[in-house]
């Protein structure tokens, strides 16, 4: 055994794993299964991998989200674990796989250790860490996200009828939008589901989701990604399985499944151009901040044969913006109220049908 491999049956390390403080990004991972620590500075991190990290320095996170969803304040000193991962977020970071275990950054509150390289200019510098090794299991092998991951789904197998919720950018109230849509769902009688296909690791959104009344929530991480910056084209085509599998296996009757950021995201751009993503999903909202976004987006998604049923998001806060895009469209813009309400998520489920019949003829 090395000197930078910790013994496996070092009561002290396993005493330390237990302190230290578990992010949401790590929630599947059994802690009884930290048994060891792999302390090599020039040891590469692949993404997924849990590591054992100090706080350094205080900065844009000053808070991590834990397993349970519960944010605990951060102090320098403290010992957490989390995984490591890409970022992409236009309004705070962009940040990278680190190529060692040299000091890096808290790049997401929800638990993911990444080389943070620009930052948007309203946002304060990142959380630093100094990684301590990357957690082991007992016969000395990393612990990795995607051991833990949901089963693997079929592009062929049974799914729920399935809505997106899209948008122009972060914050354009995709989240929101899908939230209030799983409301007026349940109200009509409906067993609802839910889901974020792409992002960075958090639980503030599955939350909301839950709280609308959905009756299942996954995301990415559940199927093994601390965030889907990077990942290629079949790896977001099996998120969007394995969740689709789960849902059926539940009886869900109506999946309403976020992607995340906006459409001209690397990750987002490359899922909705995938023929193979229209065969699996029946209609998209789209959410914009104002009346030229939701244009541009509506013209993009029809451009991709993506069937869109309405427009939301925060632009409906503003009745000249709302009337613009519809005049434009020609599409319902919905406000919150509105996608809470049972008759309209029938209509729109109505619509969802309707167009899909339409492709089924073309």
């Amino acid at each position: 055994m090395t000197p930078e491999l910790h013994a496996v049956a070092d009561s002290a390390l396993q005493a330390r794993f237990l302190a230290a403080k578990r992010s949401y990004t790590t929630r599947r991972v059994p802690a009884a299964q930290m048994a060891g620590l792999l302390s090599d500075s020039t040891a590469q991190p692949r993404p997924g991998d849990l590591v054992l990290a100090r706080i350094e320095r205080i900065g844009k996170h000053a808070a991590l989200e834990q397993t349970d969803s519960r944010r605990s304040t951060l102090f320098v000193g403290d010992e957490i674990i989390v995984a490591y991962g890409a970022r992409y977020a236009p309004d705070q970071f962009l940040a990278e796989l680190p190529h060692d275990l040299g000091p890096c950054h808290l790049a997401a509150g929800g638990g993911v250790a990444g080389r943070v390289v620009s930052r948007h200019g309203g946002c304060s510098a990142p959380t630093e860490l100094q990684p301590l090794g990357l957690v082991l299991d007992a016969h000395g092998d990393r612990l990795n996200l995607t051991r833990f991951s949901l089963p693997a789904g079929s592009a062929h197998g049974p799914r729920p009828l399935t809505l997106l919720s899209l948008g122009t950018s972060m914050n354009a109230g995709k989240t929101t939008a899908a939230a209030h849509l799983i409301k007026g769902l349940v109200r009509a009688g409906l067993r609802v589901g839910a889901a974020k296909l792409t992002g960075t690791g958090s639980g503030n959104d599955p939350n909301l989701l839950r709280d609308a009344g959905a009756a299942l929530v996954l995301d990415f991480t559940d199927a093994g990604h601390p965030s889907t910056f990077g990942l290629a084209l079949p790896e977001l085509h099996s998120i969007l399985d394995a969740v689709q599998a789960q849902m059926s296996a539940q009886r869900v009757d109506v999946l309403v499944a976020e992607v995340a950021d906006g459409l001209l995201q690397r990750e987002t751009e490359m899922l909705l151009r995938s023929p193979q993503l229209r065969q699996r999903i029946d209609g998209c909202l789209f959410s914009a901040g104002e009346a030229m976004g939701a244009i541009a987006g509506m013209q993009w998604l029809s451009a991709q044969h993506l069937p869109v049923l309405g427009l939301a998001g925060t632009m409906t806060r503003s009745p000249l913006a709302v009337a613009e895009a519809q005049q434009a469209t020609g599409l319902r813009a919905l406000r919150l109220d509105e996608l809470s309400d049972a008759c309209l998520a029938r209509e729109l489920l109505q619509r969802a049908a309707t167009l899909a019949q339409g492709c089924d003829a073309a």
